[in-house]
């Protein structure tokens, strides 16, 4: 029988080797392959029909080293505490690799939200907040938006919590609606800064944005804005997805028009334009085109697929949408990757911007946020792109020894408590 995928065993073995890489003793990093606080909460919710639902609920903090912990909270039926203690860590490398100063964490509660009303939701979000409240907070640890969440879960956590202290505390939670602390451009944060790296590898290896044509996993959020962004800097979108399907047009497609049938309908399925065809998931993986944009879910691009990917660039826009053995296989095939940690960031870097207004009660216009998120991002990718040529490694390899170094620096000039 296959053994279950653990990811959390996943990232320290990839930990482990960065650390290698750095040469950076045991002693140094030990305390980082553990989170430093794991909650697991029972979440009563009286459900619509009079009976009594209790879901688990989870907050893991893995590192509070470089500053408050971050991270988002998902809804979803198969969620775990071995996932969420990945997705705290990866949180940490996140903000490492970017350099802001934030820790990583992460929440969830395990339940299907499709099932679910709006009042079912709404009470089982303020029972989990209630639960979580001794551990969160502006200076501790800011949830955001995840999986299954979005600006109005944020709200009622933002509700909750301040109903607590007695007074509004917009920091408690980024990725708000606007009209209660919410930044510009948060919603398009991750996206744009998708667009941003994919510009910034492009220009590494002096290709021309015009004639390169782009296929994008996933039409969410992330994967939606990333496509329209991409094809406004010129290039050529022939395929996308969601989970209903895929479709491929060869002349590119109008993704602006997609974006409104899928606002409209909430599903891709149905979409039509003149020279479009269906497709499997497989084959949009595994086109011809220049860059391959994953913006789905984890685990999509597995060896068998590796092999056959033909695209020349990989920009993740998902959280670990490659497999070890994947990652192998593509460096092996000497296909560029670009690896989620520093890829997707965009979203944790704008929701830093957001929690930096709350705190200072000041709002900043969209273009001072997109310009200093480019900022950001360049840098970023910079730092990781020389160590990817000074060290020989990949460039996920690369991210992980910036973010390790930086997160075992700050950990060292701390100390160990008392």
């Amino acid at each position: 029988m296959t053994p279950k995928y653990n990811p959390y065993e996943n990232m320290l073995n990839i930990l482990d080797r960065a650390a290698a890489k750095l040469g950076l003793p045991y002693n140094d990093y030990v305390a980082l392959r553990f989170p430093e606080r794991e909650l697991i909460v029972s979440v009563p919710v009286e459900m619509d029909d009079g009976h009594k639902e209790v879901f688990m609920g989870y907050r893991v903090q893995h590192s509070s080293s470089r500053g408050p912990c971050k991270g988002g909270i998902r809804y979803h039926p198969d969620v775990d505490l071995d996932e969420v203690k990945a997705l705290a860590a990866w949180m940490t490398w996140k903000c490492a690799v970017v350099n802001i100063p934030y820790g990583g964490a992460k929440g969830a509660v395990k339940c299907d939200p499709a099932k679910m009303s709006e009042t079912e939701l709404r009470k089982m979000t303020r029972r989990y907040t209630a639960m979580i409240l001794p551990i969160i907070g502006p200076e501790q640890d800011i949830p955001a938006p995840d999986v299954n969440t979005n600006a109005q879960v944020m709200a009622w956590i933002m509700d909750t919590y301040s109903m607590f202290k007695g007074y509004a505390v917009p920091a408690v939670v980024t990725g708000k609606p606007l009209d209660i602390g919410g930044s510009l451009g948060r919603k398009e944060a991750t996206g744009r800064g998708v667009m941003f790296t994919v510009l910034n590898l492009l220009g590494k290896k002096g290709l021309d944005k015009n004639k390169l044509t782009a296929a994008v996993q996933g039409f969410g959020n992330v994967g939606s804005v990333s496509a329209k962004l991409l094809k406004e800097q010129g290039l050529r979108i022939v395929a996308v997805s969601d989970a209903s399907c895929a479709i491929y047009k060869k002349d590119g497609l109008n993704v602006e028009k997609a974006i409104e049938y899928v606002d409209d309908r909430k599903v891709l399925k149905g979409y039509e334009e003149d020279g479009l065809m269906e497709i499997s998931n497989r084959e949009l993986l595994t086109l011809d085109v220049d860059l391959l944009v994953p913006a789905a879910l984890e685990n999509q691009i597995t060896k068998e697929i590796a092999e056959e990917v033909k695209a020349k660039y990989i920009v993740e826009g998902a959280n670990g949408p490659t497999t070890n053995e994947a990652d192998e296989i593509l460096h092996r095939r000497s296909i560029i990757l670009v690896p989620d940690i520093l890829a997707n960031a965009g979203g944790v870097v704008v929701s830093y911007f957001e929690w930096v207004q709350n705190e200072q009660s000041f709002m900043w216009d969209e273009e001072y946020i997109n310009n200093n998120l480019d900022k950001v991002m360049k840098r970023a990718f910079e730092e990781v792109w020389e160590i990817h040529s000074k060290h020989k490694v990949t460039l996920r390899m690369a991210a992980y020894m910036v973010a390790l170094d930086r997160v075992a620096r700050a950990k060292k000039l701390r100390g160990v408590f008392p």
